[in-house]
């Protein structure tokens, strides 16, 4: 008889945001001459892996969940570890991966095209752009579940084969020649980050990261340094810190609206992510490296911000904001205290939401201005009020306007960086108040030239905008002004991950129930008070 409870169980949930992506993706491949086909699979396998991920953040909340691919116990195997971090930033991903979808789906339908004739998304063919897209959702998945550094580096690669796909379709001259830009840049992280990864095998005989969690302090302390400079080097470029950042302005304007969305919103959250994890599990409490993650934070917020004023163009002010609020999610890991990292995991949450819901809207302004360059744009808010509105309203929840969400999350980093009290900290406090206001200056002046100057004569009057695009760049708008309301029990669960990574101990004690490293068969000390807080 099937156990019922034993199939649906927490461990059950782990694997499926994976599982369930890349399944579709073989379907969606093989079904390539059935559009519709295609399009339900796709929606449906999201829908479902949405619904999973939402399961698993409950079942993490009560401790992190673990599963060994295979059977294969750590550290001989692959293990998935679902921990509050995890499970949120995965849960986060399918929401938005699948208002994405939704919005492709509605942008090939509004330009013209037949459901049956095998296009979408400004004319993707769908024999691609579906199995790639989900590859893309198993490779996001498999990023923030991994449980090991090598596994990490296989979700990148995943990511880098599929982002590079849906970044050069179409085939245009500036597509290509942006994606070419991009892939070489992503192969340079990936390169160093392999080297870091046969680095830290050779300096601990391990990549498992419950397992390096308790070796690298036993590493000499130079060799630790250095094999932590590699690591946030190889994640600084997929995160776009500066100076590696001169990559993604050039790079993501060029793609079609839903593929931009994704990139902007998520991909180099990845990045954020794989830092936070390594610096709080691997490496914790490195104050030089921490001033030095300060340092890199200012510079990004900066450097990001004043590039955004100087655009004419909503994309490439959006991407240049897109790197000056990577210093923000930085600025939180860099403080190394439970309250930064809290303040830093909100602010991940909040931002991809927020800037995933503009570059729709923004879709949506291209479709009916014609146009994404402000010189070329006006007056679309007497001819399309709402679409003035969903815009105004993400524009403001970046900029940090009460009592939005983006609000919420600063206030958590200015107090985080008050607490601190250092130098580095006050000054990080200052820019990023300087941050928010030119913030709020380059969104309001890209929204009094869209929408608030006369209309140009091109822009033609009392054209509807359509339905299937605007219903999923709402749904992002709308969860963008969700996260306010339940900004209360977020931020608490968000405090409590950052409590669970910062203590480490419970991270080790998941993977390895036995208080026992397996690789060595000795015993782990685990004396430390490991009792979670509620």
């Amino acid at each position: 008889m099937i156990d019922l409870d034993a199939l649906w169980s927490a461990q059950t949930l782990v694997p499926l945001p994976v599982l369930l992506p890349l399944f579709a993706a073989g379907l969606t491949l093989a079904l390539h001459r059935f559009a519709n086909v295609q399009r339900t699979i796709s929606v449906a396998a999201l829908a479902t892996t949405t619904v999973a991920s939402g399961a698993l953040m409950v079942a993490a909340d009560s401790g992190p969940v673990v599963v060994d691919v295979g059977g294969w116990a750590a550290p001989v195997g692959i293990a998935l570890v679902a921990d509050r971090l995890a499970a949120l930033m995965v849960t986060v991903s399918c929401v938005m991966l699948l208002c994405v979808l939704l919005y492709s789906l509605g942008q090939g339908i509004a330009e013209g095209e037949e459901p049956s004739d095998g296009m979408v998304a400004g004319a993707i063919p769908v024999a691609i752009f579906h199995p790639t897209y989900l590859v893309l959702a198993a490779g996001v998945a498999n990023a923030f579940l991994s449980g090991d550094l090598f596994n990490l580096y296989v979700g990148f690669e995943i990511l880098l084969a599929a982002s590079s796909v849906l970044l050069t379709l179409g085939g245009t001259a500036e597509r290509v020649r942006a994606g070419s830009v991009y892939i070489v840049v992503a192969l340079l992280s990936s390169v160093l980050f392999l080297s870091a990864i046969a680095l830290v095998y050779a300096a601990t005989g391990t990549v498992n990261m419950a397992q390096l969690a308790e070796r690298l302090p036993e590493v000499d302390p130079t060799v630790r340094l250095a094999l932590q400079l590699l690591l946030l080097l190889a994640f600084g470029i997929k995160a776009a810190i500066f100076p590696l950042s001169a990559w993604l302005p050039d790079s993501y304007p060029t793609a079609p609206a839903p593929v931009t969305a994704v990139f902007a919103g998520l991909l180099t959250k990845v990045g954020v992510y794989s830092i936070l994890r390594t610096q709080t599990l691997l490496f914790p409490d490195d104050a030089v490296v921490d001033r030095v993650l300060m340092v890199l934070a200012l510079a990004t917020m900066v450097v990001g911000i004043l590039g955004a004023v100087a655009q004419n163009d909503v994309k490439r002010l959006l991407s240049f904001t897109l790197v000056s609020h990577i210093g923000f999610m930085l600025f939180g890991v860099a403080l190394a205290s439970e309250a930064g990292t809290a303040a830093a995991i909100f602010y991940v949450v909040h931002h991809i939401s927020v800037q995933t819901a503009l570059f729709l809207v923004v879709g949506l302004v291209e479709w009916r201005g014609g146009s994404t360059s402000l010189d070329r744009l006006g007056g679309l808010a007497r001819l399309a009020p709402a679409l003035a509105v969903l815009f105004f309203v993400p524009a403001l929840n970046l900029a940090g306007i009460p009592p939005l969400s983006g609000f919420l999350g600063k206030v958590g980093l200015l107090t985080a960086g008050v607490e601190d009290g250092s130098g580095l900290a006050w000054v990080l406090v200052v820019g990023s108040v300087v941050t928010s206001l030119l913030t709020l200056y380059a969104v309001v002046k890209a929204w009094n030239k869209a929408f608030w100057q006369a209309a140009p004569p091109e822009i033609v009057a009392d054209v509807p905008l359509p339905k299937g695009l605007v219903w999923p760049a709402g749904t992002l708008v709308a969860l963008g002004v969700a996260l306010t309301v339940v900004a209360g029990p977020l931020y608490g669960y968000a405090e409590r991950a950052a409590r669970t990574s910062m203590d480490g101990f419970t991270y080790v004690n998941a993977v390895f129930p036995d208080g026992a490293d397996r690789g060595t068969g000795e015993s782990v000390d685990v004396s430390a008070d490991t009792e979670e807080l509620p």
